[in-house]
């Protein structure tokens, strides 16, 4: 495969860095360091709102733009439904992430992940998992 190629997991396309705009890029790496942050601070076995509420607060602190438990109606048959569901985390009004607190994570967790960038028309998500050993395994990233 070329390092610019896509990989395929679970039926889920992420793309390498190359494929992001430097900006996007950067960000996404501010999160990402954001959660090893947090990680390195509480380590794993807490609740996900926990992990939640101070990866918003790290994420502040580098002045970043957050919006947390973000209701997203869905428009079915011609209806709105405000309680369609609720991201966890937009930050800067273009990643999405999703923090999870699970024994491992799931193909459900991703599908997921991507319903949420489709309908929020966003084209990058990440999948945070607090509770492993080490952070680093507990991060997923998605290009739409």
């Amino acid at each position: 495969m070329r390092s610019d190629e896509p990989q395929r997991h679970g039926g889920t396309e992420i793309i390498r860095e190359e494929a992001l705009s430097p900006s996007l890029n950067s960000l996404t790496g501010m999160i990402v360091d954001a959660a090893f942050a947090v990680h390195s601070t509480l380590g794993a076995g807490l609740l996900e709102s926990l992990y939640e509420t101070c990866l918003e607060h790290e994420l502040r602190k580098r002045g970043l733009h957050t919006r947390r438990q973000l209701v997203i109606p869905v428009i079915y048959d011609g209806l709105r439904f405000d309680e369609g569901f609720r991201i966890d985390m937009l930050v800067e009004g273009t990643v999405v992430v999703e923090v999870k607190a699970v024994e491992r994570l799931l193909p459900v967790h991703d599908a997921q992940l991507l319903t949420y960038l489709k309908l929020t028309d966003t084209r990058v998500g990440l999948l945070i998992n607090f509770n492993v050993p080490r952070i680093k395994n507990g991060i997923r990233r998605f290009v739409r």
